[in-house]
């Protein structure tokens, strides 16, 4: 269905709120009127916890439908996705700024608004509008990787562990005070999808914690030991072979699912899904493949080497190299260098 942005969609599906009241206990985040505001599957699996858990989720932020895939067909975000399911007042602004849109908001008389990578500031008038104020879940240990990509930070940095904190919101980016915060450790094999999923999960468990417990007592970050994070560009991915084998692995593994490590490779642009670092010396210049086998492409960095295993060629399927070599044997051949 297309409408407005400042018009909410309803699907029209039956609530089924009553069914799943009866099958677990009540909580007191129940009794809370929310307004949810959240794009990406990240802040879909928040929102459907607090579905599950039948809080009273007034009306639904999201980001516009965009064009995605190959054809370029409009495509709605998971957020509007689970709402569309429980027949939740969807609204798809360009900018929260809009008085008619503050207007509609402000007639749920929301107790509070829970942010979850939505994608818009907020201004005052939506701030200041919630009884309890906003609040929003970040995917770091605050004040650590405040900004766009702590998840891919984390990861950049060889961080062994990182975290949830949930913390009011306040016009300085990701500053407010801390309502609670919950750890978890980062695997060594951890890409930003799969350490994205598990925060999704450790976050909507915080979340719940939060409205159930507290909103009200928070503690002040400590600006001093701030960090910042950067949007991640499609450029940042592009694989600089002077770097050591580690923080390749590392940056391989953070720019995975998006927008995934590249490399050039006699004028084909190859993508690389998987790699392992091997503390191995050698006195190839970096970038030159050294060994090519079943397991792996076996390439020379700045400091040890950085043996490819899963890897994708232009217009094709990300392939094993055991697979990659059936076709393009001749392309990986050893002494063959990588553009730097």
């Amino acid at each position: 269905m297309q409408c407005s942005p400042l018009v909410a969609v309803r699907a029209g599906f039956p609530r089924r709120r009553n069914q799943l009241r009866k099958q677990s206990r009540p909580l007191a985040a129940e009794l809370l009127k929310i307004i949810f505001a959240g794009t990406p599957r990240f802040a879909a699996v928040h929102f459907q916890a607090l579905l599950d858990r039948h809080c009273s989720v007034q009306a639904v932020l999201t980001q516009p439908d965009r064009p995605a895939g190959r054809g370029k067909h409009l495509q709605q975000s998971p957020v509007k996705q689970v709402a569309l399911k429980y027949d939740l007042p969807i609204y798809s602004p360009t900018t929260l700024c809009d008085e008619v849109l503050q207007a509609a908001l402000r007639e749920f008389h929301a107790d509070v608004m829970v942010v979850v990578a939505y994608g818009l500031m907020l201004p005052e008038a939506i701030l200041s509008m919630p009884r309890l104020g906003c609040i929003n879940v970040h995917a770091s240990l605050l004040p650590k990787y405040r900004g766009a990509s702590p998840i891919q930070q984390a990861i950049l940095s060889g961080d062994t562990e990182t975290g949830i904190t949930v913390m009011k919101i306040i016009k300085a980016l990701d500053a407010g005070p801390m309502l609670l915060q919950s750890r978890c450790a980062i695997a060594e094999t951890d890409t930003a999808e799969t350490l994205s999923e598990t925060l999704a999960q450790l976050g909507a468990k915080t979340l719940l914690k939060t409205l159930e417990t507290n909103l009200v007592n928070a503690q002040a970050q400590n600006d001093g030991e701030a960090t910042h994070t950067k949007k991640i560009d499609k450029s940042d991915a592009k694989i600089d072979w002077n770097k050591s084998a580690t923080d390749l692995d590392r940056e391989i593994r953070a720019f995975n699912p998006w927008p995934i490590s590249f490399a050039e490779l006699k004028g084909e642009r190859i993508r690389i899904w998987q790699a392992t670092p091997l503390a191995e010396k050698h006195n190839k210049q970096p970038g030159q493949i050294i060994s090519v086998n079943q397991a792996g492409i076996d390439v020379a960095t700045g400091e040890g080497v950085l043996q490819v295993r899963q890897l994708q060629l232009s217009g094709g399927k990300k392939l094993s190299v055991a697979d990659m070599l059936n076709g393009k044997v001749a392309l990986f051949k050893i002494g063959h260098r990588f553009d730097l």
